[in-house]
């Protein structure tokens, strides 16, 4: 089952950062059975969260070379808040360093600008041609679909005062 955590991203800059928004509906599949009686986004959906918009910075940082963006590790991952339906999950994501294979982020998501979780993850980039040669035929499709859905996410907001 998949889950596209990420509603919209709302600034990007290539290298640096990113800043997403998931806005948490009473809807969601998975708020059925966590909890019933209190509603909340499991911490590991929150995790998610900031893995895949950490995946879009690398991938448009990278002009979408890399088809595949694997959560290698998640370290000090602190979880300091609740995400309930109605609330929006404001996710920021910054490129710490970056060698051939993996990059290192700071991510957190916060609620009405206090923290919710906070993590440092290692992400580990390819290609179906990487991971398996015969399945390189499928990196065209991929970059192509994940360029399409890039541009459906991404919808910058004004800075203020250059209107």
């Amino acid at each position: 089952m998949r889950f596209s955590l990420i509603d919209r991203i709302i600034a990007l800059e290539p290298g640096k950062r990113i800043v997403a928004v998931k806005a948490l509906s009473s809807a969601e599949e998975y708020l059925q059975d966590h909890f019933p009686k209190f509603p909340v986004m499991p911490g590991v959906m929150m995790l998610e969260a900031l893995h895949q918009a950490s995946a879009w910075l690398i991938r448009k940082t990278e002009d979408f070379a890399p088809t595949i963006v694997l959560l290698k590790e998640a370290k000090n991952v602190k979880y300091s808040d609740f995400v309930e339906p109605g609330q929006v999950l404001t996710v920021t994501a910054e490129i710490l360093k970056q060698d051939d294979q993996t990059t290192t982020l700071k991510a957190e998501g916060t609620v009405n600008g206090r923290s919710a979780v906070v993590a440092r993850l290692v992400l580990q980039r390819m290609t179906f041609s990487q991971q398996s040669p015969p399945r390189g035929e499928l990196d065209p499709y991929a970059r192509r679909c994940q360029q399409e859905q890039f541009q459906m996410l991404y919808h910058p907001e004004p800075v203020p005062g250059s209107e």
